[in-house]
């Protein structure tokens, strides 16, 4: 599933294993718990999040052999994207997602739901595979990434189902930085991570200024009464 590991003030969570890190609702769990986790450890001091991942995918998008032909299923995995997104969101600390590998589908919405995105270049590609599968992408995710990237990079992304290396991704201002490999992209994380810190923000004020960039996305989001039932179900608040 994922570890969570602190270094410092740096919170480093790891998707594990070798395999495709796929969205399933368990993985997805396991995630949004980490995260709620350090919500709750959260004090005055500064601390940046950064998520990676073993093995050649960061995600390879949602468990589609588990929703196979189950609408429900689908969009079972897709309210628990939006939980773990708005989440991130409201997490009062800068975060960043160190891809060390290929990014597809909802595996590309988590990357861009962490404020900077650093990748390898020497394997990987960004991929929106929605329109290859068939798959309407929901409004607040839309809203999320036409706040992130400009109308030509995400119209080639979403509306051609490009596979974008890290190269033409940093080109293309899809991502923050690109690195040879990917021990070089968690280095790199972890050195801006630490000059984050070094800036000693609130983090109360980050994650205000933080939920009115994406205050549409929030609205969508908060219109949506099945995150809320759902969060209810597993006993937590979905509203950090």
């Amino acid at each position: 599933m994922c570890t969570l590991e602190k270094r410092g003030n740096i919170y480093i969570l790891t998707l594990t294993g070798d395999d495709e890190h796929r969205l399933s609702p368990a993985l997805l769990d396991s995630i949004t718990a980490a995260i709620h986790r350090i919500h709750s450890e959260t004090t005055t001091t500064p601390s940046t999040l950064i998520t990676t991942a073993h093995g050649k995918f960061f995600s390879n998008g949602f468990d589609l052999t588990w929703a196979q032909n189950d609408p429900k299923r689908y969009k079972y995995m897709d309210a628990k994207l939006q939980v773990l997104v708005r989440d991130l969101i409201c997490l009062p600390m800068p975060t960043i997602a160190a891809v060390t590998g290929h990014a597809s589908g909802a595996g590309f919405v988590l990357a861009q739901a962490h404020d900077y995105v650093m990748m390898r270049k020497d394997r990987g590609f960004l991929y929106m595979s929605e329109m290859d599968i068939k798959i309407v992408v929901p409004d607040c995710f839309v809203r999320m990434l036409k706040n992130k990237i400009g109308y030509l990079a995400l119209r080639d992304v979403m509306m051609r189902g490009d596979k974008v290396t890290a190269e033409v991704a940093v080109a293309k201002g899809v991502i923050y930085s690109v690195h040879d490999n990917a021990e070089e992209t968690v280095e790199a994380a972890v050195k801006y991570a630490e000059e984050l810190v070094m800036r000693n923000w609130d983090g109360h004020v980050y994650a205000c200024n933080r939920k009115k960039l994406f205050a549409d996305v929030l609205a969508v989001m908060d219109a949506d009464e099945t995150l809320e039932d759902m969060a209810r179900a597993n006993g937590v608040s979905s509203r950090l």
